[in-house]
């Protein structure tokens, strides 16, 4: 009887390798600065809103301000990653928050930072990471092997874990010898750092497109792909059921640390230091750990002990215990993170990748923004233990119902270009590339023997059409010819079904391959909305 997680046994690669390439270095230690100063600021305004106000809620309101501007733009700003140019948008976004944490240091330097405008700073802020989000995800592993992917994914998690056990540290540090105002000063130098380091990447100019798209054709394409991708189905769907009920403990942990074990915040930010600690310890074993029990064994072990942890936060009042848990789930949540990202970040072609990582970010991130939101407020009314308890039993479920999800199938190789089809042939240079809609016409001539193999393959078909840009599709037999099958699909205009020709991948050539093997090639033809054909043709200079 098969399992539900089959073995696998990929070689392990080094977690540090990738650090060996100059331009991934120096992105990641970009990506690690960004990372620093946001959960400098995290801390010290989680710290700053419990002496601004007394409601849990507003504590649990900086959460979803930090999350909430993903559910705002994350769409478009991965359609961004995939359209333009990623450097310079990279050091535009940086250049914001620097802007966004030099404002905050003069508010609080002037005595007139309140919760509403420490709310504000913190939604502005996290537009900025929300922007930048998917830009990061899509540019540290593009600059590595396949054969390194895995410990590329895993190192962008390890700059956010790191700087989740430094930020916090120098917050701490910062506040109690400085000042609030110092360590927002200190923020706005760290983003300035980013947009040098960043500066310094000189990528490869690639010549646009001869059809650009347009970022609301990006987006619907984007959608359409993650609806017929099951990979990426998967990552969508585990991560959403993680983070909904995981959120609890980010938003609540500032709470309990200030209000029920009254610690300084040099005591808060070692806490949180040691959440970066465990994730660090877990990054380093990560590669023996994946190629042992491969990622679905290891995100659901992981989910089981992030939800023991957060009731150890929600029950255990010695402080070493607590720094132990917060060790253990550091380990839990790179592992989640890391399984989670790797299978994105291979779930998905060049074309659509940025915006693939884009979905898997606006649910992750937005849901972090509204269950914090939510357990927030639940916790004002049950306090914190008991909603801890509560959430702890939402991770665990969520865990061992998502696992038919499975994370296993991603292989970045397989979404590698693969030419499918020639290019079609137009009579004719005054084509409109987006005169459209455009119907496509593939006849099939099947023999009677592999008609029944040939129309279980057509439903696997009509998901790769459908991925790849057709909004209709539908498979017709000739009444007076029984062997031919006629197959029809639609694209909005010609310039998408050129896009269509593009974006095949290796991971499609079975299946194509297969139904080639059961029937002949009968033609094809490439029919475009006559009126709109004529309408080009006038508007085109005589």
């Amino acid at each position: 009887m098969a399992t539900p997680f089959p073995a696998e046994s990929p070689p392990s690669v080094s977690a540090w390798a990738p650090l060996r390439h100059r331009v991934f270095r120096s992105l990641w230690l970009g990506a690690l600065g960004s990372n620093i100063a946001l959960w400098v600021q995290n801390a010290v305004g989680s710290w700053d809103m419990t002496t601004l106000a007394d409601a849990p809620i507003y504590v649990a309101l900086l959460q979803t301000m930090s999350g909430a501007p993903v559910l705002l733009v994350g769409l478009p700003a991965a359609a961004f990653a995939d359209l333009f140019d990623r450097r310079g948008l990279l050091v535009g976004f940086a250049a914001w928050m620097a802007a966004v944490s030099l404002v905050l240091a003069a508010l609080s330097f002037t005595g007139a930072l309140g919760p509403a405008a420490l709310l504000a700073a913190t939604f502005a802020l996290g537009l900025g990471a929300a922007l930048s989000a998917p830009l990061w995800q899509s540019v540290l592993p593009s600059q590595v092997a396949a054969s390194e992917l895995a410990s590329a994914v895993t190192l962008g998690g390890v700059a956010v874990n790191l700087a989740r056990a430094v930020g916090p540290a120098l917050g701490g540090v910062g506040v109690a010898l400085l000042g609030s105002g110092a360590v927002y000063a200190f923020n706005a130098c760290l983003f300035t750092l980013v947009v040098v380091q960043v500066l310094r990447w000189r990528p490869e100019r690639e010549r646009p497109p001869q059809s650009p798209e347009r970022v609301v054709g990006a987006i619907v394409a984007g959608l359409r792909f993650a609806g017929h991708a099951p990979v990426l189905r998967a990552v969508i769907a585990r991560a959403g059921a993680f983070i909904v009920c995981g959120s609890a403990l980010w938003a609540l942990l500032p709470v309990i640390a200030r209000r029920e074990l009254h610690m300084s915040p040099l005591r808060f930010g070692a806490l949180l230091g040691c959440v970066g600690a465990g994730a660090l310890l877990g990054a380093a074993v990560m590669p023996r750990l994946r190629a042992r029990w491969g990622p679905d064994r290891l995100t659901l072990a992981a989910s089981l002990a992030y939800a023991a942890t957060m009731l150890a936060l929600g029950f255990v009042r010695s402080e070493a215990l607590l720094y132990l848990s917060m060790l253990a789930t550091g380990v839990a949540w790179i592992s989640i993170m890391s399984s989670l990202n790797v299978a994105a970040a291979s779930a998905a072609p060049g074309w659509v990748h940025a915006r693939a990582l884009g979905l898997y970010l606006l649910v992750f991130q937005g849901g972090l923004a509204l269950g914090s939101l939510a357990w927030g407020s639940l916790a004002g009314l049950l306090g914190p233990p008991r909603t801890l308890a509560i959430a702890a039993a939402g991770v665990a479920l969520g865990a061992l119902v998502t696992v038919r999800w499975r994370l296993g199938d991603a292989r970045r190789e397989a979404f590698a270009s693969w030419s499918a089809w020639p290019e079609p042939v137009v009579l004719g240079a005054d084509l409109d590339h987006e005169a459209g809609p455009v119907l496509i016409v593939r006849r099939h001539r099947v023999p009677a023997a592999h008609r029944a193999e040939f129309l279980r393959l057509c439903q696997a078909l009509e998901h790769l059409r459908r991925r790849d840009g057709a909004r209709e599709w539908s498979l017709y037999e000739d009444l007076a010819d029984p062997d031919l099958f006629v197959e029809t699909f639609t694209l909005a205009s010609w310039s998408e079904h050129l896009r269509q020709h593009a974006r095949a991948v290796v991971a499609d050539q079975s299946l194509l391959t297969r139904l080639a093997a059961l029937a002949e090639d009968a033609g094809v033809t490439h029919l475009v909305d006559a009126r709109a054909l004529a309408a080009a043709r006038a508007r085109a200079p005589q």
